[in-house]
């Protein structure tokens, strides 16, 4: 099938077949991005900017603009009449907007990710993945991620941008603001096995467990030390934006568990934050896992579980991987 460059999202969806009700609730969320983005644009002049007074269900400091995200996804995809529930990171829980039946879906969304970059007018954006109801009355949303039908991400940022899988394959659309329409304008992002990049928040160096310290250290010791080459690292406290650069260039991204996050399980929410970016990486070459098991086969226990994330060039997750298994089999051994 060739796909036209330039091609607006509705058609792009009907030309590759997605599921009827699928495609629209996925135009709904297109279309809720680009309300989000408008919002942002016109903030600073609507007194948006800042905080709430209030906190979400992990007791994070909500900005205006986190609420004013979660109500135009809340109410704009609600409009979808295949939507059954919604999970949202501002929520503590679960909306159901009709009782649920087979082959309905259920939309999970971060709906301002990185929104502590707002003042300094950083890229931000929206986190998304769609499941299905499985039968009739079924009111279970802690679905596995490899269980996703799609997920994807809106970048807000010079352009606003809106990034999809279905599982094979992730394209990218930019909003064309002559007519405010999404178009086709990266028909494959990859994400290429070898990398120089990495990001990580480094100032929680002195909590991270040996595997991720002894990456670390590898990767600054550069062309001098044991991976005998020269390391960037990038970090911009949005896992949009450091997700983006990762399909767009390569590279890894760490929010690994660690000494002081541990008992939550981690920073990173499963099911909206964690499993869609693991399926957007995986659906584009790249690796994803916690460090001791895949990220897309952890079986949900709460709709707002953390989990460790390590993410990007499947070459680098691998050694991750390896790193950890030595530590685990020392331990072991030690014990």
């Amino acid at each position: 099938m060739t796909i036209t460059p330039d091609i607006e999202l509705g058609a792009y969806l009907h030309e590759t077949k997605v599921d009827p009700a699928l495609a629209s609730l996925v135009e709904s969320i297109a279309a809720s991005a680009i309300v989000v983005a408008d919002h942002l644009k016109e903030a600073a002049f609507q007194n948006h900017i800042g905080s709430s007074g209030t906190t979400n269900v992990q007791g994070e400091d909500q900005k205006l603009l986190d609420v004013l995200a979660d109500r135009v996804f809340r109410e704009t995809c609600g409009e979808a009449v295949s939507l059954a529930a919604y999970v949202s990171e501002e929520a503590e829980e679960v909306t159901w907007l009709k009782p649920p039946a087979a082959g309905d879906l259920i939309l999970y969304v971060d709906p301002l990710d990185g929104s502590s970059n707002l003042e300094v007018n950083l890229s931000v954006g929206s986190i998304f993945a769609v499941s299905q109801v499985q039968a009739d009355g079924d009111t279970n949303v802690l679905r596995k991620g490899r269980e996703y039908l799609c997920a994807g991400y809106a970048i807000y940022g010079p352009s606003t941008l809106f990034v999809i899988t279905f599982g094979l394959g992730v394209v990218g659309f930019t909003l064309d603001p002559s007519d405010g329409q999404f178009k086709l304008t990266n028909a494959r992002m990859r994400v290429p096995t070898e990398t120089t990049e990495f990001a990580v928040n480094s100032s929680r160096q002195r909590f991270w467990d040996e595997p991720i310290r002894r990456y670390v250290d590898e990767c600054l010791a550069g062309s001098a030390g044991p991976r005998g080459q020269d390391f960037n690292m990038r970090w911009t406290a949005s896992m949009v934006a450091d997700v983006h650069r990762i399909l767009t260039r390569g590279g890894v991204f760490l929010y690994p568990a660690d000494e002081s996050n541990r008992r939550a399980g981690g920073k990173l929410r499963l099911m909206y934050e964690a499993n869609p970016m693991a399926f957007l990486v995986e659906a584009a070459g790249g690796a994803a896992s916690t460090g001791t098991e895949d990220i897309l086969r952890i079986q949900p226990q709460a709709h707002h579980q953390r989990v460790s994330v390590l993410l990007g060039s499947s070459n680098e997750i691998q050694r991750l991987v390896q790193f950890h298994q030595i530590h685990h089999s020392q331990e072991e051994i030690g014990s």
